[in-house]
């Protein structure tokens, strides 16, 4: 099985959350005692988003692909960002080193359409639903029809992923919200939901609502391992 380099941190909580599913996963496809051989660069995510609030993407890309050079020196043989929104600058990243990188989108969009769907909600950071690095990939390359929240519900979706899940809070109240403008997003013609930041899995789970979730961590590291096993068989 290759090494899986992952640049985390960003937040912790959703990288745990990377750890446990690359070894389920593992576990799953090799049987036993298997785990994920894996190396991660953890970054101190108070100095990233500091960067991004600031709108400096030219120092955080340097973040970025400093980091992504350190994994791959590390011996990694793919490279996951393990945030949807610091996939601003993959291409950079990509140019850094010479591994390849996982895109989280092309992960999570080939699942997407494996199950048939062509119009599509997404759910991120205000970054990755106003900006087009991830929109504009999904609709250009894959051919989804994306359709995010409206403005006053784009601003909700992000104060909750920053205020509350990327610091370990889980509260019921913002699961009710985000299941209203789930529910929003599917009257207004989606047909499933993109969870397009790491952190939103853990606060809306499939099982609290009727729509097809998409949860990009768990899509991210299942499809890692996929190609990082390859034909491997267990034993």
């Amino acid at each position: 099985m290759k090494t899986i380099g992952m640049i985390g941190g960003m937040s912790w909580e959703s990288s745990a959350e990377y750890y446990r599913v690359l070894n389920t996963r593992t576990r799953a496809r090799l049987g036993g005692l298997h785990s994920a051989p894996c190396i991660l660069f953890s970054v101190d995510f108070a100095e990233i988003e500091a960067l991004q609030r600031r709108g400096d993407w030219a120092a955080a890309t340097r973040r970025m692909v400093a980091a992504g050079q350190v994994v791959a020196r590390a011996g990694a043989d793919l490279l996951l960002i393990c945030t949807n929104t610091m996939h601003l600058m993959a291409d950079a990243v990509q140019a850094g080193v010479d591994i390849p990188l996982l895109h989280i989108a092309d992960a999570t969009a080939e699942r997407v359409l494996a199950r048939g769907f062509k119009r599509i909600g997404l759910l991120g950071t205000r970054f990755t639903m106003e900006k087009d690095f991830y929109t504009a990939r999904l609709a250009q390359k894959y051919g989804l029809e994306v359709r995010v929240p409206p403005a006053a519900d784009r601003q909700v979706v992000d104060a909750v992923i920053f205020d509350e899940l990327c610091q370990g809070r889980l509260l019921p109240a913002s699961r009710a919200v985000y299941l209203r403008i789930i529910d929003d997003l599917l009257q207004a013609g989606a047909e499933g939901i993109i969870l397009g930041c790491t952190e939103i899995g853990l606060l809306v789970a499939p099982a609290d609502s009727a729509a097809p979730l998409f949860d990009t961590a768990r899509i991210h590291a299942e499809t890692a391992v996929d190609l990082a096993i390859g034909g491997q068989s267990g034993g």
